[in-house]
């Protein structure tokens, strides 16, 4: 009997260390047996989160919250994380939970991958989220919305609502009803292709005039391609004519390219002008004819030898005239 009370009380106490084993587990009582690093986070409304609640990224735990103490009108949340948790600088901590019911948890992004990595005691940016209460208090508001809404329609405000409307109808039914009427007149008319819009409904001639528009303008725009072709062939022509200049082929490209011409035209432009020295100083036969007046003084010299001959003529016969023209010239 003595030894099933010790075995009983044995189990018992081993029952009840294992117990508090487990919970202390999951209320990360042996986080402090685990090497790792200390991040930081502040919070407005830390939304219930106790310590010892899960560290999770992309849903994968990586820590748990070690503590939440309130600082500058702020909640400062420290996390104890994994040493192999790779959380970047760049990393934002969001408070989450599972379900309506379930409990929360810090959850931090993985950051841009080219972000250093967190050292130890490094503050991450932090994104509030609205509680559960708040969004509870939003539904109620809703849902206080969508009574009134319904108080709207029913019993006598409904009544008011289409009151005035029924009245309206009552009063005007004689003109509602040739208003209609002309409607249908219209329509009917319409429909029987009658007036323009009748016709531009049931007639295809806008539709066959606005195609053959089409294609004139189509022609047109194949003519002024052509058009711009031949322009462009132009000013092709003309580019190789240009080159051909610049290279100094043909005449014009000689002319303009070649120092030839020009040697020759200065040379021959030189020797005129020295022509016209010489002329204009008496030099040379075409000099002395311009500048001496000697062959102009014989000219007029002979002149008057030959009209004294013809006067001494009219006496005399022939033989004495050739002697006289022979002895008055020479």
């Amino acid at each position: 009997m003595k030894e099933s009370v010790e075995s009983k009380l044995g189990l018992f106490f081993a029952l009840a260390i294992i117990l508090s084993l487990i919970i202390l587990e999951s209320l990360g009582g042996f986080a402090f047996l685990k090497r790792g690093y200390h991040l930081h986070a502040l919070f407005k409304n830390v939304q219930e989160l106790q310590p010892g609640d899960s560290v999770k990224m992309a849903g994968v735990q990586v820590g748990r919250v070690e503590s939440v103490v309130l600082t500058n009108s702020s909640a400062d949340v420290t996390m104890n994380l994994n040493r192999d948790a790779q959380v970047k600088t760049d990393s934002k901590a969001e408070i989450s939970f599972v379900g309506l019911m379930g409990q929360n948890f810090i959850e931090l992004d993985f950051g841009s991958p080219n972000a250093p990595p967190a050292a130890d005691g490094v503050y991450l940016q932090s994104v509030e989220k609205p509680d559960l209460s708040m969004l509870m208090s939003k539904l109620d508001d809703v849902a206080t919305g969508v009574e009134n809404l319904t108080r709207s329609f029913s019993g006598e405000k409904i009544d008011d609502l289409l009151g005035p409307f029924t009245d309206f109808l009552k009063n005007n039914q004689g003109n509602l009803t040739a208003t209609i009427a002309n409607i249908k007149t219209v329509t009917d008319r319409i429909a029987q292709g009658k007036g323009t819009v009748g016709k531009l409904i049931n007639e295809d001639t806008l539709y066959v005039t606005a195609l053959n528009s089409v294609s004139n303008f189509q022609g047109t725009a194949l003519d002024i391609q052509g058009v711009s072709r031949q322009a462009r062939q132009l000013l092709t022509n003309a580019n190789d004519i240009v080159l051909n200049i610049k290279g100094g082929r043909g005449t014009i490209g000689k002319l303009l390219t070649d120092d030839l011409f020009y040697n020759e035209a200065t040379g021959s432009l030189t020797n005129l002008h020295e022509i016209l020295l010489k002329i204009n100083h008496g030099q040379g036969t075409v000099g002395k004819l311009i500048n001496d007046d000697s062959l102009l003084n014989n000219a007029k010299l002979s002149l008057q030898k030959l009209d004294k001959a013809t006067e001494s003529l009219e006496d005399t016969g022939p033989i004495s005239v050739m002697g006289t023209l022979i002895t008055t010239l020479f």
